[in-house]
Formats: structure tokens, sequence, C-alpha cells
């Protein structure tokens, strides 16, 4: 990727919420997991970490790079990770939980 490119691609990253209830992501590039407590993404400036309650994700378009959801969103906090720890269940775990 060309830095030209990776500017854009940041450009691209946005988060909108609605009060605590609802959320869009736009540059968000997988989805590494999700369950009603926690929804983790990667986007193109980083993981990204949603916790909350009642967690739902009602627009899921990787190809465009958006996920939408809603329910109580308590907490949105950005982590790095090393690429290497991606296939290891624990790395993205033990980072998030720490």
């Amino acid at each position: 990727m060309s830095i030209e490119t990776a500017k854009i691609n940041r450009a691209e990253h946005k988060i909108v919420m609605l009060g605590r209830e609802n959320a869009e992501v736009r540059g968000v590039t997988d989805v590494i997991s999700f369950d009603e407590q926690s929804v983790v993404l990667d986007t193109v400036c980083g993981s990204l970490a949603v916790e909350g309650a009642s967690l739902h994700i009602h627009v899921l378009n990787i190809e465009q790079g958006i996920v939408a959801m809603d329910g109580r969103i308590d907490s949105v906090s950005y982590f790095e990770t090393d690429k290497s720890e991606k296939s290891t269940k624990s790395g993205i775990l033990s980072k998030i939980f720490r």
C-alpha cells in the first residue's frame, strides 16, 4: 500500500454515534469478533473495540467497509495489534481484557 493510499484510507475512517444506542463505523477491514457485550473490528486506523450490552450488528458490509450496530454502548477504544498475534485466539483477547 502506498503512502498516498494509506492517507486516503485513513481519511475514510469515521465513527458516527447517535446517543449511546447506535453507532456506524466506516473504514472497517475485518470483523475480529462480536457478541452481545463487545464488537472487535479491524479498521484502517487500527483495531477498535466497542463494549456495552445487547449489542446487535444490523449492517455488515466489509466490501464497503461499513458496520452499523445498536444496543447500549459503554466504551469505544482503539488498540494496536501485532499482525502475527491475529492468528492466535489469545493474542487479541489478552489485549482487550488486560
